[in-house]
Parts: structure tokens; sequence; C-alpha cells
């Protein structure tokens, strides 16, 4: 009887016992797409879906990286090939729908332009000579290039290349795959590009992210800190590569997709929020071409997407534009 009677209670202390909570966040940093990535999740510590995550990053620049000469991206450019993979399927997709949106200021065939101006040059004169751009840019149109199922249709010399928005798309896919695995507190960050779900289990808070100063000499330092919630954001910076002409006027790195040449603009950094970082960082990307007020009046069509802009006034002062109610 004494026996039964301790056994009934060490039964009613366990059941008794609090649920552990999963306060612990699992950490995994590390080089990729020639940047860094850092990923964040609340799971149990046996939890470690590291060689997962790695496959996914291969299968990714296996099939978008330009960088990588067996690529699928790198063959169909050479007209090796022309069926292409699922995660070639969904990027082009969305760069099909943001081409449009943008009346074609995102153009993923602008690629072999963007190769013919050196950005990394000691000098700050243009060397690029017009008879080069002209020749290239009889390419340039992605709405001369088609996809039927798995089949891309391109022109032979035209040069498609995703650098754009492949490293939102990589934010995507692990995003999704902690999704798959029923994780529901995460954070996904490749080179600043951000998706998050859920909170930092840790402090019991929403995520915290920064948005980077606009410096031109090299240092990093946070502008401005605000919370995510269940959503991504990309950022474009145009203070890390410019040109400078004898006028002192500054170019940035981003190509005019019309005429071939880089874009002036006084716009220093776009961070656009969106539903999925791959929408995030396309839209970035125009958003550094098309100009003040060509992107405000873009953005009362398109409610879904957060957007804060830094840029630098007549007198050179920093000055912001927060659009669709951007976190303060």
């Amino acid at each position: 009887m004494k026996n039964t009677l301790l056994a009934l209670i060490l039964i009613l202390i366990l059941s008794c016992k609090p649920e552990q909570k999963r306060n612990d966040l699992i950490r995994l940093s590390g080089p990729v797409f020639g940047t860094s990535f850092n990923i964040q999740y609340a799971a149990d510590e046996s939890t470690n879906y590291s060689k997962q995550i790695d496959s996914l990053f291969n299968a990714v620049n296996q099939s978008l990286s330009t960088y990588q000469i067996d690529s699928d991206i790198s063959k169909l450019n050479r007209n090796e090939i022309s069926e292409v993979d699922h995660y070639f399927v969904e990027v082009f997709n969305t760069s099909k729908l943001i081409y449009k949106e943008t009346n074609g200021v995102f153009d993923p065939t602008i690629g072999n332009v963007v190769n013919a101006w050196n950005f990394g040059a000691e000098t700050n004169k243009f060397l690029t000579d017009s008879t080069t751009i002209d020749s290239l840019m009889q390419y340039v149109g992605f709405n001369k290039v088609s996809l039927k199922g798995h089949t891309i249709n391109k022109p032979e010399a035209t040069y498609l290349e995703f650098n754009a928005i492949a490293k939102g798309y990589g934010v995507d896919v692990i995003a999704e795959f902690l999704g798959s695995e029923n994780i529901t507190d995460y954070l996904v960050e490749i080179g600043g590009e951000i998706r998050v779900k859920g909170k930092n289990t840790e402090k019991d808070s929403h995520w915290k992210v920064g948005l980077d100063e606009p410096r031109f000499d090299g240092e990093q330092s946070v502008f401005k800190a605000l919370e995510l919630r269940d959503e991504a954001m990309a950022t474009s910076g145009t203070y890390r590569k410019f040109k400078v002409d004898e006028n002192g006027n500054r170019y940035a790195h981003i190509i005019n997709t019309k005429t071939g040449y880089p874009t002036k603009t006084n716009i220093l950094s776009v961070s656009v929020i969106a539903p999925d970082c791959m929408t995030a960082d396309g839209y970035a990307t125009a958003f550094q071409a098309m100009g003040l007020e060509k992107v405000t009046d873009f953005l009362t069509s398109h409610p879904e997407l957060k957007v804060y802009l830094i840029y630098e006034d007549t007198d050179k002062t920093l000055k912001t534009l927060n659009l669709n109610s951007f976190p303060e």
C-alpha cells in the first residue's frame, strides 16, 4: 500500500511538471553566395538542420549562380541547355512579374551591360565606350525571353542574371524549409536580406533588425532599428558601389535598363518590406533606379510594399522618406 501511494504521488508530480519552453535559439552562420548567412531558430538543442541548409544553398547555387561555370544559368547563357529546375522557374516568374510592374526598370537581361562597367576600377573615369554599350543593349529585354513549363526560349546572345533577386530567394528557400519542419520562430539573413517569423524566444519579443547608415568611408553603423513581424526585408544601397564623373556627379552601380549607363541618383538606400524576401529584393533594386517621385507614385497602387528611403538632399544632408507605413 505504501509503495502504491508513493507511485501515485510520483505520477501526480510528473503530470504537474510545467512543459519546458524552447527559449534557446539554435544559431547557424557561414559563407554563402559571395557573402555570409545568419540563421536563428527556436527548437530543441538536438535539432540541427545545418546539413539540409547547406544542401539547399548548393542547389540554389547550382541553379542560379553566374559565378559557377557549371550552373544551370551559366549553361543556359552559353546555349548549352534550355531545361531548368523549379528554383529557376520560381525566380524567373517573380522576375517577370516585377519586370512588367516596373515597365522594364527591373530587367534580368541587363547582366552583360553590368559586366561591361568595371565598378572595381581605381579610376573614377568612365572607360566604357558607347559602341560597346550600344552593341550589348540590342540583346537586353526580358520580354524577349519566355518560359514554357521548364523550358527557356531566348535569343542566343541574351545573357540572363538573377543576382539582384537571388539572395532574397535564397532566404525564402531556407525560411520555407524551416516552416516545413514546423519551426514557428526563426530569422534567416543572407547578406543583409532578412525574413522572420514568430519571435526571438530568448528575448520574448519580436525580431529586431537594423538598417545600415549610408557611409562613403566603408565603415558600418546602424542608422535605424525596427521590428519585423512575419515578413521579409531587403535593402539596396548605392553608397558602396558608384562612379564619379569629371563634374562630380555620382552614378550608382544600378544600370539604367533603357540606356545601358549607370543611374544618376540621390537615393543612397532603399529598404523594402514584403511578404517574401525575393519580392522585397527585386523591388529594392528597381526602386534605386526609379527615383523618389516614381517610387512614390508606384507605391500608391502597391500597398503590400512598405518602403524606407534614405537620400541626399541638394545641400548634401541626409533625408528620409517613409512610404506605406514602414515601421518606425
